[in-house]
């Protein structure tokens, strides 16, 4: 399919550039499996906001069912041991425990008491890392997820409810019901993030928050070949564009923040608020 350059931009993509190809995967890329489709795509830059959205005409459909967990951790007995390697790590080199410090000190000057075991929704869960370290301060988290055996594994994580499930799905019984839903790594990885992040506003409670992590453009003048280009990234956000996306899903954008992580990727992360 060929991914469609917006994010609900009123631009319509008339201020695009061509700013990177690639014919071949990057050093570093996981080897998904294409059936056989030729490896070809390439990004495209918008010069208003800075921008960048995938171009390709790739089939990626069934990238994150078993193919992704499969090919990023060597299935389930890998996502265990990347868990445990990552939770070994000592506060200070941990992304997500750095993460989950600034979710929770957002929470704090929104009056969120964790005395009280506020509820967190994770979007895309993934190994689970940061709804563990979320579950060890007291909160009580729900994590998504699409692989079964991803939501096997963070079923095991004590505090954790884990569920195969849509926004929309949640939306019809917990409306409402979180105090913090998050989405880390997350949006990079959909065609409309705008309307990712729309879903999960019949989620928040009052005095509630949204809070998201994506991939930084200011990579870019490092290398674009790191892992922020990577193939399953469909966009890489600026600051300008972060902050875009979020008021396009209808909230009110209360902190953009750019930071380079332990682990050494450039992120922007956005705490959002309801209007």
């Amino acid at each position: 399919m060929s991914i469609a350059p917006t994010l609900r931009c009123p631009c319509d993509g008339r201020f695009l550039t061509a700013a990177a190809e690639y014919d071949a995967r990057p050093s570093g890329e996981t080897r998904f499996d294409l059936g056989g489709q030729a490896y070809r795509r390439a990004y495209d830059r918008c010069d208003l906001c800075g921008h960048w959205f995938g171009r390709h005409r790739l089939d990626l459909a069934a990238l994150y069912n078993e193919t992704y967990v499969d090919a990023t951790y060597g299935g389930a007995d890998g996502i265990r041991r990347k868990f445990a390697a990552v939770m070994a790590l000592p506060a200070a080199a941990s992304d997500n425990r750095q993460r989950a410090d600034r979710v929770r000190a957002f929470a704090r000057s929104r009056g969120i008491d964790e005395a009280a075991a506020p509820r967190l929704l994770d979007v895309g869960a993934g190994i689970g890392v940061f709804p563990a370290a979320m579950a060890e301060a007291g909160w009580a988290v729900t994590a998504i997820e699409e692989d079964p055996r991803a939501v096997a594994h963070l079923s095991a994580i004590p505090g954790v409810d884990a569920r195969a499930a849509s926004l929309a799905s949640l939306a019809q019984s917990e409306a409402g019901a979180f105090q913090a839903v998050t989405f880390n790594k997350v949006l990079e990885h959909v065609e409309d993030p705008a309307a990712l992040l729309a879903a999960a506003a019949p989620l928040v409670a009052p005095r509630g928050f949204v809070y998201f992590e994506v991939p930084d453009v200011a990579a870019a003048r490092v290398d674009a070949q790191r892992e922020e280009f990577f193939i399953e990234h469909h966009h890489v956000f600026s600051p300008a564009s972060a902050a875009l996306v979020g008021e396009r899903a209808g909230f009110a954008v209360a902190a953009v923040e750019r930071l380079r992580e332990p682990s050494g990727k450039f992120t922007i992360r956005v705490l959002l608020e309801a209007r």
